[in-house]
């Protein structure tokens, strides 16, 4: 049995400008934790989500895999924020749901325009309307994409599946019962690197946008008591324009795509910005809906939720090149 369990174990690693982060999980239900570790990356690696200094990423990357025992481990990996467009689009309304992947296969890039040439995709299915038949497109540049399942491979691991951190965010969300049809739910991703905002209903991805932040991660150093601001007098200034920003996001949702109608009615903030608690308090105070900073039954520091949920994943994905 153990044997058995080695071989179909499946690493779960994201990687952020500043970090890489992985995980093995030992059971799903109850989760139960095999591996949680951590390599903070220097600053000028990976920017935006893009890969900058690839030989010095697989170094580093070689090291974890050393280091972690994991070669020849399969993986599944997180496609970085900032390359991922998220799109909700209206599909013809006698397309069957059987055909939706064939026929964005065929019309992505002719009528389904996308800010890059060839595309990885996936999607969710909304809602089925008499006039159209509602899907949210997540979608990536293949090369990109590709990059980083080369990488992987050269480094002696096996990718074997792409998600974004959205899904796998709600998917942990979910596997504690937090979740509910009720509540329009905001998720705050705020990392030291990047800021993800996304919206879900009814247990539906209905919104996400990645929004303008000046990290200046590089300040930051990692210590065994977290992250360490290395300049004086802090960074709190950066949190007044995030709440702006978020602020937008909020009005955008209600008034553009709900037709105030609907609003935002519960916002869960998480992510490894040592500042994540102290924003959580601004929002508290400032905003008349329930906020609450995503804490877990778990004996794990938070900064490794988006890994874990991508490890609850089901099956191989079907994610198709365009």
């Amino acid at each position: 049995m153990r044997l058995f369990s080695m071989k179909n174990r499946v690493g779960n690693i994201v990687i952020k400008d500043h970090v890489i982060r992985y995980v093995e999980l030992k059971q799903k239900q109850p989760l139960v934790l095999h591996t949680c570790e951590e390599w903070p990356l220097p600053e000028g690696i990976v920017r935006d989500g893009k890969i900058v200094d690839e030989e010095q990423l697989t170094q580093v990357l070689e090291q974890c895999v050393d280091e972690w025992k994991i070669k020849h481990r399969r993986v599944r990996f997180l496609v970085p924020d900032p390359l991922v467009v998220i799109r909700k689009i209206s599909l013809p309304k006698d397309v069957d749901v059987e055909d939706i992947r064939s026929y964005l296969f065929m019309e992505i890039g002719a009528t389904i325009p996308l800010p890059f040439e060839n595309a990885v995709f996936d999607y969710a299915v909304l809602e089925k309307t008499k006039e159209a038949l509602h899907v949210l497109l997540f979608a990536a540049p293949e090369a990109h994409v590709l990059q980083y399942a080369e990488l992987f491979e050269s480094v002696k691991l096996k990718p074997v599946e792409a998600d974004v951190s959205p899904l796998s965010l709600y998917r942990l969300f979910y596997a504690f019962d937090l979740a509910n049809d009720v509540d329009h739910f905001l998720f705050v991703q705020f990392d030291l690197s990047s800021l993800n905002v996304s919206v879900f209903h009814k247990h539906r991805p209905m919104f996400t946008r990645q929004l303008a932040f000046d990290s200046q991660w590089t300040s930051w150093e990692k210590t065994n008591k977290g992250w360490k601001w290395l300049n004086e007098g802090g960074s709190e200034w950066q949190l007044e324009d995030i709440y702006k920003e978020l602020e937008r996001v909020m009005n955008f949702y209600r008034f553009s795509l709900q037709r105030d109608e609907a609003q935002i009615t519960r916002v869960v903030v998480t992510g490894d910005h040592p500042l994540v608690h102290t924003f959580s308090h601004m929002l508290n105070e400032r905003l008349d809906v329930a906020i609450e900073t995503l804490t877990l039954p778990l004996s794990i520091d938070p900064a490794y939720y988006l890994p874990i949920g991508l490890g609850l994943k089901e099956g191989n994905g079907h994610v198709s090149r365009n």
